[in-house]
């Protein structure tokens, strides 16, 4: 559930990256139709040569989080490597480089092209200057609270103390909640152990990352959700080419055995 980032932090996190020219500029609207583009022309678009590179918030379980020994895992990291063997299964030799940095910004990175693409739990939101493919999942943001909260439903979030992570979708639903008080917070996993400690009424997330908390921390997940999401993988705005390509083995991979699977194994089904 995310949004603009800062430049200048995006640019002391990425300094040194290297960066080609975007393709002509098309709708940000996930559903528009795709431009029709040159299938041997997306790579041209890659900033480094046949890696494709990703700027991701490890900090989102079940999408994305690390290990006790620091590795990315999670729903997005398989759900690419599903893409890249797609890509690669006619013979082409590509790669992916996982980069790492806060997720407000992930979105300022893509646009100065430090980064080819965004996957860290992104959803819909018109205001954000990328493009948008065609979803690979099903999502909705929604309230968890302490098993002791007396938030019952929506309407009990008035005036109370909420917190989102900084330029989500949550957060901008957070803040339109009647007479709130909204904490942006960066990183999930403090956001969440503040909640734990009672420094917040409740918080906004993704339902998959809500229903990893309530199932791992003992939360507790309101049923009705604050917001309905779907999930996308962002571009630069212009990079059409790379998109189309994308988005036809988003496609292609939806279809598939594997991709069910891997909808299992996450608990994302």
């Amino acid at each position: 559930m995310k949004k603009l980032g800062l430049i200048c932090l995006a640019m002391f996190l990425l300094v040194g990256c290297s960066s080609k020219p975007a393709t002509p500029t098309a709708s940000t609207d996930p559903s528009a139709t795709p431009v029709t583009t040159d299938e041997a022309a997306w790579d041209s678009t890659l900033i480094q040569d046949n890696i494709i590179s990703i700027g991701v918030s490890p900090d989102y379980p079940p999408y994305e989080s690390l290990d006790t020994s620091n590795k990315i895992v999670g729903f997005d990291v398989d759900f690419m490597n599903l893409i890249l063997e797609t890509i690669n299964k006619d013979g082409g030799n590509y790669s992916i480089e996982w980069v790492q940095m806060d997720f407000s910004t992930i979105i300022s990175a893509i646009q100065m092209e430090q980064v080819d693409l965004g996957v860290s739990g992104f959803t819909y939101d018109s205001e954000r200057d990328v493009l948008f493919s065609t979803p690979y999942t099903e999502s909705a943001a929604v309230v968890v609270v302490n098993p002791n909260s007396d938030i019952k439903t929506l309407e009990d979030l008035n005036g109370k103390v909420l917190a989102a992570q900084l330029g989500s979708t949550g957060e901008v639903a957070a803040k339109n909640v009647e007479g709130a008080e909204v904490n942006s917070i960066a990183n999930v996993n403090i956001m969440m152990e503040s909640l734990k400690n009672n420094a917040y009424d409740a918080v906004i997330i993704d339902k998959p990352v809500a229903e990893n908390y309530v199932k791992n921390a003992g939360f507790v997940m309101l049923e009705e959700p604050i917001q309905d999401d779907d999930t996308y993988i962002i571009a630069k705005t212009g990079n059409t080419v790379l998109m189309d390509k994308i988005n036809s083995v988003i496609e292609e991979v939806k279809q598939s055995d594997a991709y069910k699977a891997l909808l299992e194994k996450w608990e994302l089904n």
